[in-house]
C-alpha cells in the first residue's frame, strides 16, 4: 500500500509541477509553434505524462476514490507552488481551502485500504468500452458546445480511463506484456483518455481555466468513487464510511474554490 500511496502523492505533485512549468514556459511566447520550442513547456507536458503513469500504478493497489481524491490535491499544490515560484496572489479562502483539502485527503488516505485490482465481468467491460466510445463520439460531434459541456466530458473521459486502469488485468511477466493490446479494457482506457484530453483542450479554448478545472475535478472525484463502489467493488475501511463521504464532499468543494484562485496558472 505504501508504494501505491506514494505513487498517488507523487502523481499529484507531478500534475502541480507540470502546470507551473507550462505556465512559465508560455510566458513571452505566442502561438502553438512557440510552445513547441519552449523547453519548460515541453518539460511540463512530460511531467504531466509521468504523473499520469504514476496514477496508473496507484490504481493497481488503491481504490479509485482514494487515488482520484489524492490527485485532486494537485490543485492545492499548484496554488502553493504558484505562490512560491510565480509570486501569484493567494486569497484567504485559498489558504483555508488548501488546509481543508489537506485534512480531507488525510481522511481519504486513511479510509482506502490496499485492494488488489478487481475482476470485472463481461458486462462491466462492455459498459466501460461503450462509455469510452460514446464519450469520444460526443467530443467529436458536440463541437459547438460551451466550455462547461467539454469540461464535464473531460471529467467523464478521465473517469472511465481511471476505472479501466483499475480493472485492467495485466500479465504476470513482462514477456507477455503484448497481450495487453488484446484486452478490451486497455482500449477503453486509451479511447477514454483521448476523449478526456480532447475535451479538456476544447474546454480551455472556449472558456476560462478556473471553472473548467473545477468541473473537471468534481466529475473526476465523484464519478469514479460511485462507479468504483458499484462496479469494481471498492471498499472503505470499516467504520470510515461517514468520514469518507464528508471528506469527498470537502475535496470537491475545495477543488471548486482553488480552481478559481488567481494562483492557478492559465493554460493555452
Amino acid at each position: 500500500m505504501e508504494l501505491a500511496l506514494a505513487a498517488a502523492v507523487l502523481g499529484a505533485l507531478g500534475y502541480a509541477a507540470g502546470s507551473i512549468l507550462q505556465a512559465v514556459g508560455v510566458r513571452g511566447g505566442s502561438g502553438a509553434a512557440a510552445l513547441t520550442r519552449s523547453p519548460l513547456y515541453l518539460t511540463g507536458l512530460g511531467v504531466d505524462g509521468l504523473a499520469w503513469l504514476l496514477s496508473l500504478v496507484a490504481l493497481r493497489r488503491l481504490p479509485t476514490f482514494a487515488v482520484q481524491s489524492l490527485l485532486a490535491g494537485s490543485l492545492a499544490l499548484t496554488v502553493v507552488l504558484a505562490r512560491v515560484f510565480l509570486g501569484s496572489r493567494l486569497r484567504r479562502r485559498d489558504t483555508a481551502a488548501v488546509l481543508a483539502l489537506v485534512a480531507a485527503l488525510g481522511v481519504v488516505g486513511g479510509a482506502g485500504t490496499e485492494q488488489p485490482s478487481p475482476t470485472v465481468g463481461p458486462g462491466g467491460q462492455v459498459a466501460l468500452c461503450v462509455a469510452a466510445g460514446l464519450l469520444l463520439l460526443a467530443v467529436l460531434v458536440l463541437r459547438r458546445s460551451g466550455s462547461a459541456t467539454f469540461a464535464v466530458l473531460a471529467g467523464l473521459g478521465y473517469s472511465v480511463a481511471a476505472l479501466g486502469a483499475r480493472a485492467l488485468t495485466l500479465p504476470g511477466a513482462w514477456s507477455q506484456a503484448w497481450r495487453v493490446a488484446g484486452e478490451p479494457l486497455a482500449w477503453a482506457l486509451a479511447v477514454a483518455g483521448v476523449a478526456g484530453t480532447l475535451a479538456y483542450a476544447a474546454a480551455l479554448e472556449k472558456g476560462p481555466v478556473g471553472p473548467a478545472t473545477a468541473l473537471l475535478w468534481s466529475v473526476e472525484v465523484v464519478v469514479p468513487a460511485v462507479a468504483g463502489f458499484g462496479l469494481l467493488g471498492d471498499v472503505v475501511r470499516p467504520g470510515w464510511w461517514a468520514p469518507t463521504a464528508v471528506a469527498l464532499v470537502v475535496v470537491v468543494g475545495c477543488s471548486v474554490v482553488l480552481a478559481g484562485s488567481p494562483a492557478v496558472p492559465e493554460e493555452t
